[in-house]
């Protein structure tokens, strides 16, 4: 059988509407559940989730400490069957998804790793700088458009639709508890970090393109401010994904790579080009650059300082 497991905080906005698409969703070979993790939230969300009861194959869980990772943990200790779908408390499933996921995983077993195909749902239609210059991965967490069935990078698997073998959390594994969601700041990666690390391990990434859902894309998110903080988040992230793989002789200030300083540099310097022709399509990708270099800063200079015992 197949679990589906995610964490919600505060997610009455979207839960009603998520958890009544579960409710039409064709039921896989096997059979399935859902675990619902509450994350401290304050709102209704405990009443809505508890309202389905008597409609889906539901666990609800309570977890008092913040931090998305640290309630999916609790999570995994209730998972049954061979796979665990992971996804999010704002992400709509389409009908087949479930039974998709479950003929790749019994289709490809030298696969641990399945991703299925974020689309948008958008609140309201966004602008054409929008879908013109932002990168629909990293900000709304969408799979590209060229994604075709088959193997994939595990940089491409996203957290509102993914899969893994159960077996893999019954061998210990588990989310990073100091990555993602945790507060208003915090370093992107949730699952990513997840995925790549079993990556190195020798597990491999299939993307399921027929595997469905719709991520609830609210209309604060299209705000420049908005997607530019998201910049910053992404880069904290990356640069925690990232730092292992670095030169250990790498030249380094206050324990921040003095590249990611000339990096800077060259993106204030593309912002003031564009800015002089007056091509604001170019300015906003150059700050959304940069913004990503200031991540990766910050996270570098954090953990400096981590490592120090500040």
């Amino acid at each position: 059988m197949l679990t589906v497991l995610f964490a919600t905080r505060n997610g009455a906005r979207t839960l009603p509407g998520v958890l009544a698409a579960y409710c039409r969703l064709e039921p896989p070979v096997g059979g399935w559940k859902l675990v619902v993790v509450d994350n401290a939230s304050t709102d209704d969300t405990g009443k809505i989730v508890n309202s389905f009861r008597d409609r889906l194959p539901l666990q609800y869980l309570y977890e008092a400490t913040p931090g998305k990772n640290t309630a999916l943990n609790t999570g995994v200790g209730h998972i049954e069957g061979d796979i665990a779908v992971l996804t999010d408390d704002d992400v709509f499933p389409r009908p087949h998804w479930l039974a998709r996921i479950r003929k790749a995983a019994d289709d490809q077993p030298g696969y641990s790793i399945f991703g299925g195909t974020v689309l948008p749902h958008w609140e309201v239609q966004p602008p054409e700088w929008i879908t013109g210059c932002v990168p629909a991965g990293p900000v709304f967490t969408l799979t590209s458009q060229s994604a075709t069935e088959g193997p994939t990078s595990p940089e491409s698997i996203y957290g509102p639709n993914m899969a893994v073998r159960a077996e893999i959390f019954r061998a210990g594994f588990r989310f990073d508890p100091s990555i993602g969601p945790m507060g208003a700041n915090y370093a992107m990666g949730s699952e990513t970090e997840f995925v790549l690390r079993l990556a190195r391990l020798g597990h491999l990434a299939w993307h399921v393109a027929d595997a469905e859902v719709e991520h609830f894309i609210r209309d604060f998110q299209l705000t420049r401010a908005w997607i530019l903080s998201r910049a910053v988040r992404f880069g904290r992230g990356h640069y925690r994904m990232t730092r292992a793989e670095q030169r250990s002789n790498i030249s380094t200030w206050q324990g921040v790579p003095r590249h990611l300083f000339k990096q800077m540099l060259v993106q204030t310097a593309l912002m003031v080009k564009g800015a002089a022709s007056f091509d604001e399509k170019s300015v906003f990708r150059a700050r959304w650059a940069l913004n990503v270099v200031r991540g990766q800063i910050i996270e570098a200079r954090n953990l400096h300082l981590h490592a120090r015992g500040y």
